[in-house]
């Protein structure tokens, strides 16, 4: 442990968020990277087994340093109307501070669709952890299964979709007229299921 109570495994991890957040991943290696955080290759590999799963938890450790992206979908258990509570996930999502960490989160994105078996773990989470927890705030809401579920991937993509639109465009204005209304579309669906299921 060093001074502050922090392992080296966790201080790697950190230095390495910090380092692909500012120069991505492409053309990455062990070498270079322990080279710029005072390591080598041999102890970065001692820690995390392989290059691709040291980025796959250097990605979760990042996500936890961009804090309105990290509390984003808090902001949808909160008190109001559905529609504003999910304007407010996408002004948590779309804030400029968390644009170096999406850059990062489509070239990762990206290089584990070309590339099958290198970022296995990080596909299978983005496909699934951010829509089961909408689904399980929807739920909450009284949207039955399997609606909730479907409904909680359509907003998941809805945002990915934006998010790649955001930074193609830098147009964060339209962006968020964009999002509101589909916002109070889904809302409308998901309020639709919730009377259904009640009658």
């Amino acid at each position: 442990m060093g001074p502050s109570g922090e392992s080296e495994r966790e201080r790697l991890l950190r230095l390495t968020a910090a380092y692909v957040v500012e120069h991505g991943v492409g053309g990455l290696t062990l070498r270079r990277l322990g080279a710029a955080i005072g390591s080598n290759n041999r102890m970065l590999l001692y820690y995390f087994e392989s290059k691709e799963r040291l980025i796959e938890q250097a990605l979760l450790t990042a996500s936890g340093t961009f804090p309105e992206l990290a509390g984003a979908l808090d902001r949808l258990g909160g008190p109001g109307p559905l529609k504003e509570r999910l304007d407010d996930c996408w002004a948590g999502i779309a804030a400029a501070g968390n644009h170096p960490f999406h850059r990062l989160f489509f070239e990762v994105f990206g290089t584990a669709l070309h590339q099958p078996g290198r970022f296995d773990r990080f596909l299978a989470s983005v496909g699934a952890q951010w829509a089961s927890l909408v689904a399980e705030r929807l739920r909450a809401e009284g949207v039955p299964d399997p609606e909730a579920s479907r409904l909680g991937r359509e907003i998941v993509a809805l945002w990915r979709g934006l998010q790649f639109d955001l930074l193609s465009t830098g147009d964060a204005a339209e962006v968020a007229r964009i999002h509101s209304a589909a916002s109070a579309a889904l809302a409308e669906r998901c309020a639709r299921a919730g009377v259904h299921t009640a009658g």
